[in-house]
C-alpha cells in the first residue's frame, strides 16, 4: 500500500513503541532462557544473532505483519523476475543476475540477460588472465605490476573495500590502488612512486563523463604520455568500465578494451560486474568467482526462504523498528576484523544513498524517517574513541558487531584478545551496571561510603542498547560475497516497507549540476553571477586570494632558492 503508516500494523507497532515502560533487555533475556535460540539464526559460514534487540515476540510478530503489508514477498518476487520496480529511472534492479552462478535465465522486457552477463564474465576472465600471466604488457613491452582504479562512488567503494578485506588471498603479482577523490593530492601521491610503462589505469564510469573520474583519468593519460610520448599507448595502458563507446573511443581506449555496464545495475551493487575487474586483477579470477558464489547462495536464501526465518527480511524489519518507531536516527557497523575497516564506508554509501528519500512511489511526503545515518569502523580502535558515546550518552545507536571465528592471518594470542572484546561490548551494551552493582564493586575495592556515593552516578551505565551481532566462520571470498548480498537486501527490504524507491539517487545530482555552472566562474570563462549572497562572496574570495598567492609565489620561490 503506498501509505504504509496508515496500515493496521504501523499503527500497532507505533503504539508499542510509545509505551513508557518496556522491558528491559535484562529482563526479556530472564523471561525467556531460549531467547537466543529463537533469535538466531544461521546463513551458510555467518551466524545472525538478533536476540540483543528491544524486541518480543509479539513486537516481531507485527514487524512481520507490516512487512505482509507492504507486499515484500511480491516486491521480491518482481526483482528477482526483471520488472522495473526503479519507478523513476524505468529500470529493472538485477545486480542479482551479475552472480547467478546457476544460470537459470533472467528475462528484461521478455530477453534473457543471462547470455550477454556469461559473456561478459568470459572477456573479464580473459582479461585478467592475460593480465596476471603477464601476457598483456604496456607500451614498452614491461608487464604490468600495478593497477590504479579511476572512479567514484560504487565504482571506488566497493572494489577498494573488497580489495582490502581479501588481501590474505592476494598474491605479489598485481598490486591495486584506488583514487576517486578530485584533490589532486590523491592522484599526485598515488602515481609519484609508479613506474607508467608498468601501470594499468581501469577507467570506471558508466556515462564517460563522471566529472571527478575523467579529470582524474585526463591527468593519468597526461601522466602516462610524459612517458610514452605516443598516442598509442593509452591503449596499452587503459581500459574502460562504461556504457558510452564514443567517449570510450574518443579518449582513445580501443573497443576490446571496454567494458559493459548495464542500466540495470546500479552504481552502488555494481561490484560483482566489470566493476569487479580491480578484484579480480588483484585476487584472480577464480577468487572472484567464489565472491559471486557467497552472494548468489545469500540470493537464494533471501528469495526462497519464509520472511520469519529470512536474516535479510529480519535485519530489515529490526532497522525499521529502531530508526521509524523508536526514533534512533543512526546505526554503527563494527567490525572486530581488520580486513574490513572499509566496510562501515561501503555501507554508508550502500544505504544512505539508496533509503536516503523524504518522498513514496507517489512523490507523496512521508510522515517519518526513511533510513538511518550509518557511520563506525574498527571495533578495537573505536572503543578508544566512541564507545563512550554508546554507552554512557543519551543517545541511543544500534550496532552491528561483525567478527569471525577464526583469523584470515592468525597471530598467536590476538584474535583471543580481539574476540574477548567483541563479546564484552555487546553484553555490556545489553546489560550496563546498575548502582547496587557499582556500589558493590567499589566497596570491594575498599572506597568508603561518601567517595563511593560521588562515584556512583559517573559509574552507572544503563544498557538497554540494541545491537546485532554477526559471527562468521573466517571472512574469506565465499563469506564476504554474502555477508554483502544479505546487507544489500535489507536495504531493499526497507525500501519496500517505507515504499520508496531504493534504486535512483537524485540526491547526488543536484550539488554535481550546480558545481558544473561554478566551475567556469572559477576558471575565469564566465562572471561571477546569479548565486546566493554567501556562495558569491565565497566564490570572490576564492578568486581574490588566488590571484594574492598567484603573486606571492615567485618571491616564495626565490626566498626558498636564497636559503638553499
Amino acid at each position: 500500500m503506498s501509505r504504509i503508516y496508515e496500515s493496521d500494523a504501523w499503527q500497532t507497532l507505533k503504539e508499542r513503541a510509545d509505551k513508557a515502560n518496556r522491558p528491559h533487555l535484562r529482563e526479556l533475556f530472564t523471561a525467556d532462557p531460549n531467547r537466543f535460540e529463537k533469535m538466531s539464526l544461521r546463513v551458510q559460514n555467518i551466524l545472525l544473532d538478533y536476540s540483543k534487540n528491544l524486541i518480543d515476540d509479539e513486537t516481531l510478530n507485527d514487524l512481520l505483519d507490516l512487512a505482509n503489508e507492504a507486499k515484500v514477498d511480491d516486491w521480491r518476487r518482481r526483482m528477482f523476475q526483471g520488472d522495473r520496480i526503479n519507478i523513476t529511472e524505468d529500470r529493472a534492479v538485477l545486480h542479482t543476475a551479475l552472480r547467478n552462478r546457476t544460470n537459470t535465465p533472467v528475462y528484461v522486457d521478455g530477453k534473457n540477460v543471462m547470455p550477454a552477463v556469461n559473456n561478459e564474465l568470459a572477456r573479464i576472465k580473459k582479461f585478467v588472465n592475460q593480465v596476471r600471466r603477464g601476457e598483456w604488457r604496456g607500451y614498452s613491452g614491461k608487464r604490468i605490476t600495478d593497477v590504479v582504479n579511476l572512479g567514484i562512488g560504487g565504482s571506488d567503494l566497493g572494489p577498494r573495500m573488497v580489495t582490502q578485506a581479501l588481501k590474505p588471498y592476494a598474491d605479489d603479482r598485481i598490486r591495486v590502488h584506488f583514487v576517486s577523490n578530485v584533490d589532486g593530492v590523491e592522484i599526485a601521491n598515488t602515481l609519484r612512486p609508479l613506474n607508467p610503462e608498468r601501470v594499468l589505469f581501469v577507467v570506471a564510469s558508466k556515462t564517460f563523463t563522471t566529472s571527478e573520474t575523467m579529470t582524474n583519468a585526463h591527468t593519468a593519460r597526461n601522466w602516462l604520455m610524459s612517458s610514452a610520448f605516443d598516442e598509442r599507448a593509452v591503449a596499452k595502458h587503459f581500459i574502460a568500465v562504461s556504457s558510452n563507446k564514443e567517449a570510450i573511443k574518443a579518449f582513445g581506449i580501443s573497443a576490446e578494451n571496454s567494458f559493459q555496464m548495464w542500466d540495470w545495475v546500479g552504481g552502488r551493487f555494481s561490484l560483482w560486474s566489470a566493476i569487479g575487474l580491480p578484484i579480480a586483477l588483484y585476487l584472480g579470477f577464480s577468487q572472484f568467482e567464489e565472491l559471486l558464489t557467497g552472494a548468489h547462495e545469500m540470493d537464494i536464501h533471501f528469495r526462497d526462504e519464509p520472511l520469519e526465518q529470512n536474516a535479510p527480511v529480519l535485519m530489515a524489519l529490526i532497522s525499521i523498528w529502531n530508526s521509524t518507531f523508536l526514533g534512533y536516527q543512526s546505526q554503527a557497523i563494527l567490525p572486530y576484523n581488520w580486513p574490513l575497516a572499509r566496510f562501515s564506508a561501503y555501507l554508508q554509501q550502500a544505504e544512505m544513498e539508496s533509503n536516503g528519500k523524504s518522498v513514496n512511489h507517489k512523490g507523496e511526503v512521508v510522515p517519518h524517517t526513511t533510513g538511518s545515518i550509518i557511520w563506525g569502523q574498527l571495533g578495537i580502535d573505536g572503543q578508544h574513541a566512541f564507545y563512550q558515546y554508546l554507552h554512557q550518552s543519551n543517545t541511543i545507536v544500534p550496532a552491528d558487531f561483525i567478527g569471525s571465528v577464526e583469523s584470515s592471518t592468525p597471530v598467536p594470542g590476538h584474535h583471543e584478545n580481539l574476540m574477548a572484546n567483541f563479546f564484552a561490548q555487546t553484553e555490556a551494551l545489553m546489560n550496563g551496571i546498575t548502582a547496587e552493582e557499582v556500589k558493590e564493586d567499589l566497596r570491594k575495592q575498599g572506597l568508603d561510603a561518601d567517595e563511593i556515593e560521588r562515584l556512583v552516578p559517573h559509574k552507572i551505565h544503563s544498557g538497554n542498547r540494541p545491537t546485532n551481532t554477526l559471527l562468521l566462520q573466517r571472512l574469506d571470498p565465499r563469506t564476504l560475497g554474502a555477508l554483502i548480498a544479505l546487507y544489500e537486501h535489507k536495504i531493499f527490504v526497507q525500501g519496500v516497507i517505507w515504499n520508496i524507491c531504493s534504486f535512483d539517487q537524485w540526491g547526488v545530482e543536484l550539488g554535481k549540476t550546480l558545481a558544473k555552472k561554478i566551475l567556469p566562474v572559477l576558471t575565469g570563462k564566465i562572471e561571477n553571477a546569479g548565486h546566493d549572497s554567501s556562495t558569491s562572496n565565497l566564490i570572490r574570495h576564492f578568486q581574490e586570494q588566488r590571484i594574492l598567492l598567484s603573486q606571492q609565489q615567485p618571491d616564495r620561490i626565490d626566498k626558498e632558492n636564497r636559503h638553499d
